[in-house]
């Protein structure tokens, strides 16, 4: 967990002194480092612009500039929302996400691995690196790709679209994950080609005739998504 421990000494205090005011982003160190500390909170959640400007003082679209300035130095990730006209109320806020784990890790005081495992973020923090992990491996631009939820419970955590069919995949941190109705909603109301449901486990099986459930250690750079979503019958 060393990299937990560096990013909080390099990014922040660089913060402190101009980094960020050039950008910018002209706050006390102190008040930045709360700003800081509460976006951490948000990793993998769904952005309330309006709680972050009341905390600080500030208005919703100042919170709104700061997050997008940091977006720009790819310290985070503002994942958009798809919208899609399915006859039930979409989510239509987008979701933060840090793109370094080192970073995340440190706002929450977590400098190892055990802490990290009884941490209730862990699974914020799994979703946030197999998130990235998968990005880089579909090679998807950031306005290519999206999440999708509804205001009843149904969400896939990652959305994008290529050669005419749409894919999704949702990042599950447990042993063995299992077919949920969220998961055949999505199936059904994105009208996907397929559904990988990815996790730490070291099995490749199928929960559906178009859901499969893969190994993070199974994807690739580039990574064959479509082959492996036509043969998706092989895995039982």
């Amino acid at each position: 967990m060393k990299k937990a421990l560096s990013g909080e000494r390099i990014i922040l205090p660089l913060s402190w002194k101009g980094t960020f005011p050039k950008l910018g982003i002209s706050i006390p160190a102190n008040t930045l480092r709360r700003f800081w500390t509460m976006l951490g909170h948000y990793h993998g959640q769904i952005i309330n612009y309006s709680e972050l400007a009341r905390n600080f003082g500030i208005s919703d679209m100042t919170a709104r500039k700061y997050i997008e300035l940091l977006e720009g130095t790819f310290m985070l990730r503002v994942l958009q929302p798809w919208h899609v006209n399915i006859g039930k109320r979409l989510v239509k806020r987008p979701k933060l996400y840090f793109t370094d784990s080192g970073i995340f890790h440190s706002l929450l005081a977590v400098s190892r691995g055990e802490e990290l495992l009884t941490h209730p973020k862990l699974g914020a923090s799994w979703e946030g690196f197999a998130l990235e992990c998968m990005i880089r491996s579909i090679g998807k631009r950031n306005e290519e790709i999206f999440f999708w939820g509804t205001h009843s419970g149904a969400e896939v955590d990652l959305f994008w679209q290529h050669q005419g069919k749409n894919w999704a995949v949702e990042f599950k941190y447990m042993d063995a994950p299992k077919k949920s109705l969220s998961m055949q909603s999505a199936l059904e109301d994105l009208s996907l080609a397929h559904l990988w449901v990815i996790y730490p486990g070291s099995r490749k099986y199928r929960l559906a005739d178009k859901i499969t459930v893969l190994p993070v250690s199974d994807m690739t750079d580039p990574w064959s998504y479509i082959a492996q979503g036509q043969d998706h019958k092989r895995y039982r």
